[in-house]
Order: structure tokens, then C-alpha cells, then sequence
């Protein structure tokens, strides 16, 4: 286990909550707090470069807007606030748009790669679609989630598609034109979800968070989803295996959640491998994992990083059951362990060779590691 000394990004007044690192300018991160503020830190300078203030309540989610980073969007209590950080400064920052549409207090915020629309999660379990080139909303998903949704993607390879994680233990994959479900599946259903069966900790499987690659990544991964669960796992769904396997007439089981086994984590079939089930016994999360991320350094996507309430960042070397071909135990998998005094509340991962993983943890402190 790596006990890594961090760099210090000090700016907010109150528990650091997100963050969101720029591809197009290298070097700048922005990172959002219980304070209601934005920092703005530039890694080549010692200091905060600017700070803006949102309003009073906490800043719960951050994205840019891809193509134009120029844009930020910022989700607060029930509201979305679209910014140019072009226009603002220390002494003003003035939303472009503000979008009030969800009814319960939103968790996550994501863009889809075309820029055309956004997607806001909240405690109600719905989701709003935003059309964010015509300002309005555009769909209400909903009966997908019967508590707190709390994750959402875009599917960069399927653009009418969007998948949502919740506190109801439930995956859903959406046609959000269409405003419903293609496929639920649901973490809480079986004990076969553990891997042998046996409980890794006392708390159920909810999905905290979830991660897609980027379009750019694709080349060297497949299309998956990876799951930030609960009860310490993370989960690696081959989402068009999934697919594919809803459609089969000999599917009997489409709702079931991950049957991994603790010895041999990935499940191949005719469309491939299936599920990457990583949990303790892969020398995982002893703890609810509260993050994941690809690494955006070095060879974009190798790496799955996730964090957790047992104050670990991991770092897994998941493409090694790509290049295997084969069936290989998870624990093989384990990149790299960093030990941190607190739990962690959110990372992202930068393009650097250094400095490139900043980690929002329970302090108002944001630490930045370098991961080779």
C-alpha cells in the first residue's frame, strides 16, 4: 500500500465535494464545495487562480461542456447554472442560463459529447433531459428508479441512450427519446451479486457512482459501464453483452444483477466477456466505494480508479482481461493502492503524467497524487 504525500490545493471554505479536470487546457481543475463555491486551480501555479460563488448552497455536481470547455455547467440544490468562465471573475460571475426543472435536490449533472443535451439526476428519482441548444426540457424519465438516483452517463456509442445508478441498488439503461427503460438490472436481487455469496459488509449494494469511457477510448476497451457499489464492489458491465443478452429468447434472467464468481471475476459468452466483478477478495474496497474514473494519463482508459468510505484509492489494470482473452483471476488486476487519512467524496483524473489524480476527500483540503 502506497502512503503517497499529496499535494495541497487549499480554496474552499467548506468540505470539498466534486471536481472536473479540463482535456483541452492540461493543468487546470476545477473543484466544487459545500461552501457553494467553484475554485479554478491551475497545477503549474501555487494558488487558487479564482474562485466563483455559486449562491449559499453546495455545489452537488460539475461538467463541462464537451467541445467548449469554455462552458460549465454547476448543479446546486434543485438548479443547474450554465457559466462562461470567459465572462467572470473574482468580483462577478453571472450565469448565462439557469434551469429549474427537477422538483427534489439533483446529484449529478453529465453532458452528452455532442453538446446538445443535459442530463440532471435528483433525490426524487427521476431525471431531466435538458435541450441545452434550445433551452427547454426535453423529456421526464421516470419508473425507473423507486428511491435517490444518483449517477448518470451518456453512452458516447449510442446517442439517444443514458444510464442511470441509484440508491435502489438498480443499473437503468434508457432510450431517452423514447422516455423509458431498455434494461434494469438490480444489485439487490441475490446473494449471487457478492461473487461466492458471502457479505463483504453490512451495506447494501446502492450504486454511488458510475463511469463510461470517453468516445476515444473505445478502441482500446469495450463499451462498458463501470458501477461504484455500495458493499465495496465495482462492478464492469459489458453493456452491449447485456444488450445482447436481453434480446436472446433463451435469456431467461435479463434483471439479475452481476453473477461473478470470487475466483474467476470475468464471465465470458457468445458476445464476449461479460462482467468484471472486483470486490475484497480481488484486494478491493472493504467499504461503500464512492467514486470511480478512467485514467485519463498515459494510455487513456487503462486504468479503473476507485475510492471509497475505507479512505483507499485503488488503481486497476483492468485491460490486462482484454488483453488476456481469457478467463484470470481479479486480483491479478490491482494496480496500485493509495492510502488516504479520510474518506473520499469524489476524483478525477487529469492528462498529465503527474499530478493527474485530484481527489475531493471530507476536508475542505483537495489533494492531488501522482499515479505512474
Amino acid at each position: 500500500m502506497a502512503d503517497l504525500k499529496p499535494r495541497r490545493l487549499r480554496g474552499h471554505k467548506a468540505t470539498a465535494t466534486c471536481c472536473i479536470a479540463s482535456v483541452a487546457t492540461p493543468g487546470l481543475v476545477a473543484t466544487a464545495g459545500e461552501d457553494g463555491c467553484v475554485c479554478w486551480f491551475d497545477m503549474r501555479c501555487k494558488d487558487v487562480i479564482d474562485i466563483m460563488e455559486v449562491g449559499e448552497e453546495p455545489v452537488s455536481s460539475l461538467c463541462f461542456r464537451p467541445g467548449n470547455e469554455n462552458m460549465i455547467f454547476v448543479s446546486s440544490e434543485k438548479q443547474v447554472k450554465s457559466f462562461d468562465v470567459r465572462l467572470g471573475s473574482s468580483c462577478s460571475w453571472k450565469p448565462l442560463e439557469s434551469y429549474d426543472y427537477n422538483k427534489e435536490e439533483i446529484n449529478q449533472i453529465a453532458c452528452n459529447s455532442k453538446s446538445s443535451f443535459l442530463a440532471a439526476t435528483d433525490d426524487g428519482g427521476e431525471i431531466k433531459i435538458i435541450d441545452i441548444c434550445q433551452k427547454r426540457i426535453y423529456k421526464t424519465l421516470r419508473a425507473g428508479h423507486t428511491s435517490i438516483c444518483s449517477s448518470v452517463q451518456f453512452l458516447p456509442w449510442r446517442p439517444w441512450e443514458v444510464i442511470t445508478g441509484g440508491l435502489d441498488s438498480k443499473l437503468v439503461m434508457w432510450d431517452f427519446s423514447k422516455g423509458r427503460p431498455n434494461k434494469i438490472m438490480n444489485f439487490g436481487l441475490s446473494d449471487a451479486n457478492n461473487g461466492d455469496g458471502k457479505e463483504q459488509c453490512f451495506n447494501p449494494a446502492f450504486v454511488h457512482a458510475i463511469e463510461v469511457p470517453e468516445i476515444d477510448m473505445l478502441d482500446k476497451s469495450d463499451k462498458v459501464c463501470v458501477v461504484a457499489r455500495g458493499d465495496g464492489a465495482v462492478d464492469v458491465i459489458n453493456i452491449e453483452a447485456e444488450l445482447a443478452t436481453m434480446r436472446s429468447k433463451g435469456s431467461r434472467k435479463p434483471q439479475k444483477g452481476s453473477q461473478s464468481r470470487s475466483k474467476e471475476k470475468e464471465i465470458p459468452d457468445q458476445n464476449g466477456w461479460k462482467r468484471l466483478h472486483l470486490d475484497y477478495s480481488s484486494g478491493g474496497h472493504t467499504a461503500a466505494v464512492s467514486c470511480v474514473a478512467f485514467s485519463l494519463f498515459g494510455d487513456r482508459g487503462r486504468f479503473i480508479i476507485s475510492g471509497g468510505n475505507d479512505k483507499l484509492v485503488k488503481v486497476w489494470d483492468w485491460t490486462k482481461c482484454l488483453d488476456a482473452g481469457q478467463t484470470i483471476s481479479s486480483s491479478d488486476l490491482l494496480h496500485l493502492n493509495i492510502n488516504l487519512s479520510k474518506k473520499v467524496n469524489w476524483f478525477c483524473t487529469t492528462p498529465a503524467d503527474m499530478e493527474n489524480l485530484v481527489v475531493c476527500d471530507t476536508t475542505k483540503v483537495v489533494k492531488v497524487y501522482s499515479v505512474a
